[in-house]
């Protein structure tokens, strides 16, 4: 075996070649790699014993996709374009072999291969669109020269990958091998190719699938797809058309033209640092990489309301058992009957298969008695959010819960020092916010105590990532991160309204934005009464007003909106009617309010919080705040989180923004302002 360089082997199984990329963790095609395939290419190709040769990577995966850190920095060296020209000009086929994940460039790789075989367990993709882009080395001109026009459009607009499976249906693969030995699987493929007296067959000179294509086909796609403001899968769609009008080099040239112009769009930045942003969550400041966890293989989960229910089916999806308590029998079968229907829906919907549906269900137990969690490493507290009621059922805890068991409340607001007060062990007590629907969201707040230990902590993280959440370290305040944003959207929404603008305008102006919805159709989802006490309402807010009139959202039928029996909303007249009645008793006469004041009233108090957060070290990097987002609220991918948003306005401009709505800017923007800095990059 020949070491080419320290990530790339050649070595030589008898007329096969086999070239074995090994740059861990995932075989991203850095410049080494791209020096060491090239060079290793040219020595297969002079070596006059070669008749063939085999690429394959060590390691836990094919090559997983381009270097993405090296995507604002100066190229140097050859670049995937001279890998490629390099595997097109072989005169000696080529046999690419595939395990873990073929994505972007990889996948772009392999396609410049001649023929391409997988273990079953293998997937295939062109995820670029999630940065942003749009596959830059060929992507667009080769896949649909393998799989057809319409596949290959779905694959670049959507980013999915596909099982290996799938692919060799496609004609992405030409083969499937053992799971267990790829390379002596790969081996012999090279070696019947050989017998059998086949030679290269080059991607780019497949023509019978990109030709006679009827444009109808391209204009029916953006028909039929709606891709949510996001702008690269519009580009990603010109450049497979491309594919089927132009020469491929020509085509090509264009594919280049406008990856380059998505990678210095504002989109694919802010998509890029949310990918970065999302992997630094991960790490606690402070914490070194081997702090001991603790094992969490039974869980706890104290309600089997909606959050008790979805957090309890978090936990049995990732495969860990899990007792659920209730109070009485009747509100236990009612939150085990929703889960089973849930997870009936998941079949139906073919999401999940009827045998896995019953093995995640049969992992939750349900149970009227709380010391049936002694036993439990893990117990998360879903009850009423009430401060007196969470301290109750962690005063039980604390004599039933085995020593070292982890304590956790969902709570969205409350103090977790004042709950684990009530304990002997508040160094094993935290919050774990999930978010609602909690099998869907991908956040989960992590809030640290005073007390919380570091090993707690690193646990909490551990967990996340195992039942698929992304974990984001938060202080312990009101609201903690995204809560505590909200409230201040929230109230600027409220002003808006009684100022003169139409909840309907103010939904709007934030859907416009990128959001999902607005924040009185977030309210309405959420349910006006949530917090809201009857006994000390007096018709002083629009809540109070809201939910005296029995309009307390999408479970009542009527809130800001009306809801049809499918809960499609409409605007509504008694809405509107409560809301002029509230104005008059305040003395308000309303004004019109345009969208850009809308917006920016909304936003820039966002931006104001989240400063005065960092102040006060409740978040460890202003990208955890906007990870929170991101994942928590809809905050459109696009636009990178509110703090980063903040920095593609322009700090100055945000405190002029506050300023002229008469807030005070939050000292650490004036001081970030001061000296030209990123308040995204403040950590």
């Amino acid at each position: 075996m020949t070491a080419i360089n320290p990530v790339t082997d050649l070595d030589r199984d008898g007329t096969v070649a086999v070239i074995t990329l090994n740059n861990p963790p995932v075989n991203a095609l850095s410049e080494r790699v791209r020096e060491g395939l090239i060079a290793a290419l040219r020595d297969a190709e002079a070596d006059s014993a070669v008749r063939a040769t085999l690429l394959i990577c060590a390691g836990r995966t094919f090559i997983a996709g381009a270097d993405i850190s090296e995507f604002d920095k100066k190229l140097t060296g050859a670049s995937l374009r001279d890998v490629q020209d390099a595997m097109d000009a072989a005169k000696k086929p080529i046999v690419v072999a595939i395990h873990g994940t073929a994505l972007g460039g990889g996948l772009e790789t392999a396609m410049c291969g001649h023929y391409r075989v997988a273990v079953p367990s293998a997937r295939l993709g062109q995820p670029e669109v999630a940065l942003g882009l749009v596959p830059g080395a060929g992507g667009t001109q080769r896949l649909p020269r393998l799989i057809g026009v319409e596949k290959a459009l779905e694959m670049v607009t959507d980013g999915k990958p596909i099982s290996a499976a799938h692919g060799l249906a496609l004609g992405l693969l030409d083969a499937l091998m053992p799971e267990q030995d790829l390379k002596a699987g790969a081996l012999a493929f090279t070696r019947q190719l050989l017998a059998d007296g086949k030679g290269i067959r080059r991607t780019r000179d497949r023509n019978e699938k990109v030709a006679g294509i009827s444009p109808q086909i391209f204009s029916d796609f953006r028909a039929s797809h709606n891709f949510r403001g996001f702008e690269a899968p519009g580009e990603a769609i010109k450049c497979v058309e491309a594919a089927t009008t132009m020469p491929f080099d020509q085509a090509l040239e264009l594919e280049s033209r406008i990856f380059l112009a998505c990678k210095d769009s504002l989109q694919s930045k802010a998509q890029r640092y949310a990918f970065f942003a999302e992997r630094k969550a991960g790490k606690i400041p402070g914490l070194a990489d081997d702090t001991p966890v603790q094992p969490v293989a039974k869980m706890g989960v104290i309600g089997a309301g909606l959050m008790g229910g979805g957090i309890a089916t978090v936990f049995a999806n990732a495969g860990l058992p899990v007792t659920i308590v209730e109070t009485d029998a009747t509100a236990l079968a009612r939150g085990l009957d929703t889960v089973k229907s849930n997870y009936e829906s998941s079949v139906k919907r073919g999401r999940i298969s009827e045998e896995d549906a019953r093995a995640r269900f049969a992992r939750i137990t349900g149970t009227l008695a709380l010391e049936d969690l002694a036993d439990r490493d893990l117990i998360v507290e879903a009850v009423f959010e009430n401060m007196d009621v969470k301290k109750e059922v962690f005063a039980r805890l604390e004599k039933i819960a085995r020593p070292g068991a982890i304590l956790a409340s969902n709570t969205s607001y409350l103090n977790i020092d004042e709950i684990a007060a009530v304990t002997s062990r508040p160094d094993h007590v935290l919050g774990l916010h999930f978010f609602s629907p909690a099998p869907v969201m991908k956040l989960l707040e992590i809030v640290r105590g005073a007390k919380t230990s570091d090993a707690v902590l690193a646990t909490a993280m551990k967990l996340a990532k195992a039942v698929g959440k992304v974990g984001v370290l938060a202080g312990n305040a009101h609201g903690f991160i995204g809560n505590r944003i909200l409230s201040q959207r929230q109230s600027a929404a409220n002003r808006l309204v009684v100022e003169g603008a139409s909840p309907y305008a103010v939904d709007k102006a934030l859907t416009n934005f990128g959001f999902p919805m607005g924040p009185f159709a977030m309210a309405d989802l959420a349910g006006l009464d949530l917090g809201w006490n009857a006994a000390q309402s007096h018709g002083e807010t629009l809540r109070d007003v809201f939910c005296e009139a029995g309009r307390r959202g999408q479970k009542t039928k009527a809130g800001f909106y009306d809801y049809d029996a499918a809960r499609k909303p409409s605007p509504s007249a008694a809405a509107e009617k409560l809301i002029d009645d509230f104005r008059a008793k305040k003395n308000v006469t309303p004004r019109a309010i345009g969208e850009d004041e809308i917006r920016e009233r909304l936003l820039l108090p966002m931006i104001n919080e989240g400063a005065k957060i960092l102040m006060e070290g409740k978040a460890s990097r202003a990208s955890d705040i906007d990870i929170v987002w991101l994942y928590g609220y809809g905050w459109p991918a696009y636009r990178g989180g509110p703090m980063f948003y903040a920095d593609s306005l322009g700090l100055d401009a945000v405190i002029a923004g506050l300023t002229k709505y008469g807030l005070s800017p939050a000292p650490l923007l004036e001081e970030l302002a001061a000296k030209g800095q990123r308040i995204s990059d403040f950590a």
